[in-house]
């Protein structure tokens, strides 16, 4: 197995193999209990990342902002800002309301941001719905609603024990137990995999409705999860099932043309199923699995790829254009299969992915208070208007618009998964006894390493605006443990200090270890070098990175709230338009390497704005005056070496982190001097 692993480089560590199911577990004589670290069971292959209890990671500085304007917002009040939807009728409370997937989306980002602030209101919030499914399962181990929930296009009429729904809550359950322990939670998955079992053979995942065979991952993860704890035989069989009937990725990313043609996929099916190969590659770990979602995120990023770290699917996928859409939906579920994939395989794209998502396309498409939202953005967004654009799909225009219930409903649901999620994988236990920080932002971790020795280590850093990154160690007795950290493949060169002194200089695209017995107040600080580089898109445009960042044109806003009369229910009483009040034309200028980076002086609490954008760049450009709006956005992007274009004279302008524009340019025409 590692002659084949090293064969196909896929790897940035080594993984171990270990037969034991977990790696820390209670001693009589300590005062609290250890919790417990689930390695994969044999005949599971190893992984070398395991996830922490959930609470053990606590958020810092801005990433603490992100999720405290969540509490405060929509994540902690939705069944009051959508109380058509998330009230007592709600079909997974009991009621003859909603029986589908809003109500377990709500509760998949808000149980675990609950958990993680320690929030005892918003504990209390979560509560009925996790006492529900586990208090009213059936006799023969289904759980969830039984009577038909109202219509939604392409879904049938039977549709009560629809798969699908029940995964998402499924995931809401595994990350209860994560922060209890309540045992009820593995009676329940077991009965109701049993019952799976008994039930697919004759009514598959795409019985009811094609999001289930499309997300089985999904299911399979959690699957595994639970043979992880209990050892139960069964539970193998029926993740072969499960994978067997889930659509076929490993086939398409290698053997056609899925990724290559418009429509052909829908945009969060594909965001969803894309860690389903590296999730069944822990039962039968065989090269392809991995290869196969390489060669996935190539071609998506060759045919559908935009500069925020998304693609082109508004909903299927619609190309590489810059001014085609990308759903809320699509940047949470991809961030959870990233963060899936990196704990299985260790591998540093997936975390440089995540980062590229968490810091670039998710702030950007949703207001400051966590209610107002986007349900597509555009890489290059000039208006946010009502209005029908070259969309697959158009909800009466208002999918660009910022509002609560703007576009379609599914995100104002799914939304509140993204932040959550990213804090509970900052961190992870090793294989080998230590600790690992594969994805940056402050924070502040409680691990317990080596022979079952707790410590805390605080994350103390602005990044991504910044270059270092600090952690000190607090522990009561010296301990020997190794110390993962990722040096992300955009540095060049990672300098790695202990107590001040340089202990490691690496260069990108690879986990280091420090290897050492470490002491209270030991600080190590890492620096990633950030360069600015140009990525290459559609038409030849250029982007502009530093880091993990995208930059983007700094546009002047005009923000008009509307007050909808025209069909409030569907899309909101109230949501919010931006138009440009600056040009918005440019084009870079060829083989110009000149940026002026300025800092401000401290970065603001909340920074993901056109006001409190923490970095600017200046630069040169020149205006192209044919390029102007088409329906109500950015016309065709002007090929990039078109001869002799009319242009205007040289300009300064500036560029903000994409996150913190509402209005942008990212994908840019270039012109000669």
């Amino acid at each position: 197995m590692q002659k084949r692993m090293k064969k196909i480089a896929l790897f940035s560590t080594v993984l171990i193999s270990l037969s034991l199911p977990v790696l820390a577990q209670r001693t009589k004589k300590q005062a609290e209990p250890v919790p417990t670290y689930y390695a994969n069971r044999l005949p599971l292959h190893q992984k070398p990342y395991l996830e922490l209890p959930l609470g053990s990671i606590s958020p810092a500085g801005w990433l603490r902002t992100m999720l405290e304007s969540q509490r405060d917002g929509a994540t902690g009040q939705l069944d009051k800002l959508y109380p058509l939807v998330m009230n007592h009728r709600n079909g997974w409370l009991g009621g003859d309301g909603d029986q589908w997937e809003r109500g377990p989306y709500w509760i998949d980002g808000l149980l675990p941001l609950a958990y993680i602030l320690k929030d005892e209101a918003l504990i209390k919030k979560v509560q009925p719905w996790v006492e529900w499914s586990i208090n009213h399962q059936h006799p023969d181990g289904y759980f969830g609603p039984s009577t038909d929930y109202p219509y939604e296009p392409g879904i049938q009429r039977d549709n009560s024990r629809d798969w699908w729904p029940k995964m998402v809550m499924l995931k809401v359950l595994k990350q209860y137990y994560d922060a209890t322990g309540d045992k009820r939670v593995i009676t329940l998955m077991t009965k109701y995999f049993r019952y799976q079992l008994k039930e697919l053979p004759s009514k598959p995942l795409g019985h009811w409705t094609f999001w289930a065979e499309w997300r089985g991952g999904d299911n399979l993860q959690v699957v595994y999860w639970l043979y992880n704890i209990t050892g139960d035989q069964f539970l193998l069989d029926l993740a072969e099932l499960i994978h067997k009937q889930t659509f076929n990725f490993t086939n398409a990313f290698l053997h056609t043309d899925m990724l290559w043609t418009p429509g052909s996929a829908h945009g969060v099916n594909l965001a969803q199923g894309f860690k389903e190969p590296v999730i069944y590659y822990q039962q039968h770990p065989e090269a392809k699995y991995l290869e196969a979602v390489k060669k996935g995120f190539a071609d998506l990023r060759r045919f559908n790829g935009m500069a925020h770290g998304l693609y082109g699917a508004d909903e299927a996928l619609h190309g590489n254009v810059p001014t085609q859409g990308s759903e809320l939906c699509t940047a949470v579920e991809m961030m959870y299969s990233l963060e899936s994939m990196l704990a299985i395989t260790g591998d540093v794209d997936f975390a440089d992915h995540l980062e590229k998502i968490a810091f670039n396309a998710l702030p950007s498409q949703i207001f400051e208070n966590f209610i107002d939202h986007q349900y597509f953005q555009q890489a290059n967004q000039v208006m946010a208007t009502r209005h029908i654009r070259n969309f697959q799909v158009n909800h009466h225009g208002t999918d660009l618009c910022y509002g609560l219930l703007s576009g379609y409903p599914c995100c104002t649901s799914n939304m509140h998964q993204g932040w959550p999620k990213f804090t509970q994988n900052l961190w992870y236990a090793t294989i080998d006894s230590g600790v690992a920080a594969l994805v940056y932002a402050p924070s502040e971790v409680k691990i317990y390493v080596a022979n079952q020795q707790p410590i805390t280590i605080k994350e103390e850093t602005n990044y991504p605006f910044e270059e270092s990154i600090n952690f000190t160690i607090n522990t009561n007795k010296k301990v020997s443990f190794p110390f993962h950290l990722r040096i992300p493949k955009w540095c060049k060169k990672a300098n790695i200090k202990v107590n001040g002194e340089t202990v490691m200089e690496a260069a990108g695209n690879k986990i280091v270890q420090l290897n050492r017995e470490w002491k209270k107040g030991d600080r190590v600080t890492l620096e990633l070098p950030m360069h600015i580089y140009n990525d290459t898109w559609s038409e030849n445009s250029l982007s502009v990175q530093r880091g993990p960042l995208t930059y983007a044109l700094k546009i002047d806003e005009k923000i008009e709230k509307v007050h909808n009369t025209k069909d409030p229910i569907d899309y909101g009483d109230t949501y919010y338009e931006i138009r440009p009040a600056s040009p918005w034309n440019y084009a870079l200028i060829r083989d110009n390497n000149k940026f002026d980076l300025e800092k401000k002086a401290a970065v603001a609490r909340y920074p993901w704005s056109i006001e409190n954008a923490p970095l600017i760049l200046k630069t040169k450009a020149k205006r192209i005056p044919s390029w102007g709006l088409y329906n109500e956005m950015a016309g065709p992007l002007p090929f990039s070496t078109t001869y002799q274009m009319e242009v205007g004279q040289e300009e300064e302008i500036t560029l903000i982190p994409y996150g913190c524009t509402r209005l942008r340019i990212s994908q840019f025409p270039v012109v000669d001097k």
